[in-house]
């Protein structure tokens, strides 16, 4: 990954490959024209006070995402600037938004892919900011090459290496705080990049067992314990659903306890996370057009699974314990069919009416399965519904919740972390339109509202007086368009920066 430092040297003087600056959206004294944003007065100066106005030659505007190459100026070491949209200015006497310098540095950092090093000159005015640079350089420079030919010109564009080196100019490298906030973002940052890399994995290589196999691996490495159900395990403890989802499949299923502890800790939080690692939907096969990414549908484990080794990475002083429900939703003589009974977990039974609503049934077992530790909060994450994509589009998060005060907690995190998210409902209506003639409860219910309908499923196996939050992230997990800002194109990591931000603010005690 991408290497980081902070810098104190003047920008002329340094030796990288390119200069990044930051330019923004003309104000109302000078509208159309770029504005050279703060972090860039050394540079101007030596185009004498005139790199706005080159810039606007060039047809910059200084909007968000956009990209400019120039020249650098005469006596500069670095051989090329390169300027970033930032979009709007702040207010006056406020910075830049975190989000805005994250998208920035994520685009520049991206587009400098195969470049060695670079100095970035964007505006930090305090620690948060730096750490906001810091998280979109590492975040916009991922790729995803492990399957390509790296020797192969043809496809020279697409082996290029990501950014060696970056940078951070007005870093203060011997402040506690700026140090503090830069660690965070790094360990916070290839976590998240670990995750995209489980998502982006083929699922001819990441079946459950190899899950579970990197999971004990990096447990290991982070002093994390772990714990394995096997498909022995499964059966003798009851656990229908991940069984049933997975009983179609070559590969078994499995159920991977990670357990962070902290001795100071004082709160226990508990992350849930759907792992199917490839969802062909079963007998109720997925149309041609409807299967292709579903390798991402273990989004909601990866996103658990890193968020769980950022805060034993962190030393967070809150226990986090973190269930990979995993399994892989296949067609065959044995799978699941629709009008099958499961007996779960919590012992409840559930006529299944469609194979493709299969994640709800191994979360179903791996939230009874963590409410038997009496956490003080629940938070389950999944690529759980299509509807909810209808809902809010593809990058944003709905969450639902058994507390509104706790939802609320819980998309102030979000926000914070810099990921788009939205409150949902869980009407009590809809709960009646999954009751069955043949079993406690049904895995379908009303088409229309189908996210919440999934979400009341799931509060069904929370244990009683445990507070729940259910994020369906089946929007922003996977990208099938181009990439922007930090996000790259195939698996994101949606959620795992709200849930580190979440064990944060438990460790802070911020819980009630």
């Amino acid at each position: 990954m991408t290497a980081l430092t902070l810098s104190t040297a003047a920008v002329a003087g340094l030796r990288a490959d390119a200069i990044v600056i930051g330019v923004a959206k003309g104000s109302a004294s000078k509208p159309g024209g770029p504005v050279v944003a703060p972090g860039a007065e050394a540079v101007d100066q030596a185009y004498d006070g005139n790199l706005a106005g080159v810039l606007e030659t060039l047809g910059a505007s200084g909007a968000e995402g956009e990209v400019t190459k120039l020249p650098a100026p005469a006596g500069f070491k670095a051989p090329l600037v390169l300027a970033v949209g930032l979009g709007a200015q702040p207010q006056e006497d406020s910075g830049y938004d975190a989000e805005a310098l994250r998208k920035a540095a994520g685009v520049a950092a991206r587009a400098l892919s195969g470049t060695k090093k670079a100095a970035f000159a964007l505006p930090l005015t305090d620690a948060a900011d730096a750490a906001a640079v810091a998280e979109g350089v590492l975040l916009g420079a991922y790729s995803f090459d492990a399957y390509k030919d790296q020797g192969d010109a043809k496809n020279g564009k697409n082996a290029k290496a990501p950014l060696g080196e970056a940078a951070l100019l007005g870093g203060k490298p011997r402040d506690k705080a700026y140090k503090a906030a830069v660690e965070r973002a790094v360990a916070v940052s290839e976590e998240l990049n670990r995750a995209r890399d489980l998502i982006n994995t083929p699922p001819n290589d990441l079946n459950p067992e190899a899950f579970a196999a990197v999971a004990q691996t990096a447990a290991k490495e982070h002093g994390i314990k772990v714990q394995v159900l096997d498909e022995k395990a499964l059966v003798k403890g009851g656990y229908g659903g991940i069984l049933g989802v997975g009983a179609g499949s070559a590969s078994g299923p499995r159920l991977v306890k990670l357990s962070y502890t902290s001795s100071k800790a004082k709160k226990h939080i508990a992350l849930v996370g759907k792992g199917i690692t490839y969802d062909s939907g079963g007998i109720s096969l997925k149309p041609a057009g409807h299967n292709e990414t579903m390798k991402c549908d273990m989004s909601g484990a990866a996103a658990v699974f890193a968020a769980v080794v950022a805060a034993a990475r962190l030393g967070l002083e809150v226990n986090v314990t973190g269930w990979l429900a995993l399994a892989e939703n296949m067609p065959s003589g044995s799978a699941t069919r629709p009008g099958d009974v499961l007996r779960m977990y919590s012992g409840k039974t559930v006529e299944v009416l469609n194979t493709d609503a299969e994640g709800r049934l191994v979360l179903a077992d791996a939230l009874w399965a963590a409410s038997q530790e009496k956490p003080d909060v629940v938070v389950d994450v999944a690529t759980l519904t299509g509807a909810m994509v209808l809902a809010l589009g593809n990058r944003t998060f709905g969450i639902m919740a058994n507390d509104d005060a706790f939802r609320a907690l819980v998309q102030e995190a979000a926000e914070e972390a810099g990921e788009p998210a939205w409150p949902m409902p869980l009407p009590e209506h809809l709960r009646k339109g999954m009751e069955s003639s043949t079993a406690d409860i049904a895995n379908m219910g009303e088409r229309m509202g189908g996210g919440l309908v999934a979400g009341l499923f799931l509060r069904e196996f929370v244990g009683e007086g445990i507070t729940w939050a259910h994020l369906d992230i089946a929007g922003p997990a996977f990208n099938e368009g181009g990439p922007f800002g930090y996000t790259p194109k195939g698996g994101t990591g949606s959620a795992v920066r709200t849930l580190v931000r979440l064990a944060e603010r438990a460790a802070a005690g911020e819980l009630s």
